[in-house]
């Protein structure tokens, strides 16, 4: 255990996985462990789409937690990872969010790369005139950025770090890959609309809620008014056995009158839409399932809601900053109807949607909520105290499963 995590194991945390201290939510040292520990360790982080790169020669930056990360598809078709970082004075080797080149050379003083991250030349390296220039045992073969071990899934490209991080499936386990499938099959994938948001919180706050099926019918209205998602529908929460991943489903709601939230903030059934429409599902997907939500440890969203399909890429900023990259998308063999209804659909969510608007905002409540409440503890025991799998949402066990996992990673 290194001198930070042995800082962090010092401070109070109870066992059991029931009870999470909010000192994990605002202190540095937190920060850095988890870049190390986290997105650095045996760990496969999202990374972009097969699609993004579809020529060889193409690029794009992204990010490893707080890593700075290119993605290239190599002269032979190969889809490689490396840092970001000029292997000279560390500036970085990338400036712009993608495009196609033959190499790479960094604007500060031309360190030349190849498209796998191999330093290939070095400006000036022999001198002017006989005079100055790199020592005569200079290797480039000995410098460079980091490089990832890369995979790809479903349309999509994960890297690592890490030598010891097992294969991706494997990694997932059998009945989250199938999850991912039922969405994304062997379909080709198209970008429909991209967007980064900014989010005011904690990286962890974020994640957290997108694992919370027991907030999703209370803190937003529109998905319990027009019975996107309520307790009351069939449905349930898949945990891997590590915690890591999750996926909750929300099953097509029951006919006639339900008056399991009356009461309540989101009890609003006299609302109604000028635009019904909004709320169709065309059956793509064969089964009664009308919302899933899937997270892959540590950043990594995929989202279904109706027609409404997403990736979300959480990237940490600081303590309480987190940037959101969003990536809607459809399928190239979609029809021009289901193409006009996923677009429609999609204002369900994002930073302004009918449904998502509040999760941009409800995390930063609870981090302005801890400022001075460090050493208190939040109480995560809805549906029991395991990480397990259930045939409800009516509980916080995938929540569970991240800090089952997360302790994992941290040591703590």
């Amino acid at each position: 255990m290194d001198a930070m995590t042995d800082r962090i194991s010092s401070r109070l945390w109870p066992a059991g996985l029931t009870r999470v201290p909010y000192w994990v939510y605002t202190e540095q040292d937190v920060l850095a462990a988890e870049q190390k520990r986290i997105f650095e360790g045996p760990v496969w982080n999202y990374l972009c789409l097969e699609i993004d790169l579809p020529n060889n020669g193409d690029y794009r930056t992204t990010f490893v937690g707080s890593m700075p990360v290119v993605v290239t598809r190599a002269e032979d078709g190969e889809y490689c990872g490396f840092e970001n970082r000029c292997a000279h004075r560390g500036a970085l080797i990338c400036l712009e969010d993608g495009g196609s080149v033959q190499d790479f050379q960094c604007v500060y003083h031309s360190w030349r790369y190849d498209l796998r991250g191999n330093l290939r030349s070095v400006a000036f390296s022999r001198g002017v005139n006989g005079k100055g220039g790199m020592p005569p045992d200079f290797d480039m073969s000995c410098h460079g950025p980091r490089k990832l071990r890369v995979t790809t899934f479903c349309g999509m490209v994960f890297g690592t770090l890490s030598p010891d991080a097992p294969e991706f499936e494997t990694w997932l386990g059998p009945e989250i890959v199938s999850r991912v499938r039922r969405v994304l099959g062997n379909r080709r994938l198209e970008i429909i609309g991209r967007f980064t948001q900014a989010l005011p919180n904690n990286w962890k706050l974020y994640f957290e809620n997108v694992r919370d099926t027991y907030h999703a019918s209370l803190l937003h209205l529109f998905f319990a008014t027009f019975r996107i998602t309520r307790l009351s529908s069939g449905g349930g929460v898949l945990v891997s056995e590590t915690g890591e991943h999750h996926a909750s489903a929300t099953r097509a709601p029951p006919q006639g009158a339900d008056s399991s939230y009356q009461g309540m903030r989101s009890d609003k059934e006299s609302f109604r839409l000028a635009d019904p429409s909004l709320l169709g599902m065309h059956d793509e997907f064969h089964d009664d399932i009308q919302l899933q939500i899937l997270s892959i440890f540590p950043g990594f969203i995929l989202q279904q809601v109706h027609n409404a399909l997403a990736v979300r890429q959480i990237v940490p900023r600081g303590v309480d900053t987190t940037d959101l990259n969003w990536t809607y998308l459809g399928f190239v063999d979609d029809t021009p109807e289901l193409r006009a209804h996923r677009l429609k659909q999609n204002n369900l969510v994002g930073p302004a949607g009918y449904v998502s608007m509040e999760d941009g905002a409800v995390g930063g409540f609870v981090q302005r909520g801890i400022a001075a409440a460090a050493d208190e503890l939040s109480v995560v025991e809805m549906g029991g105290a395991g990480a397990e799998t259930q045939e409800t949402r009516a509980t916080e066990a995938s929540v569970r499963g991240f800090w089952k996992a997360y302790r994992m990673h941290m040591g703590l």
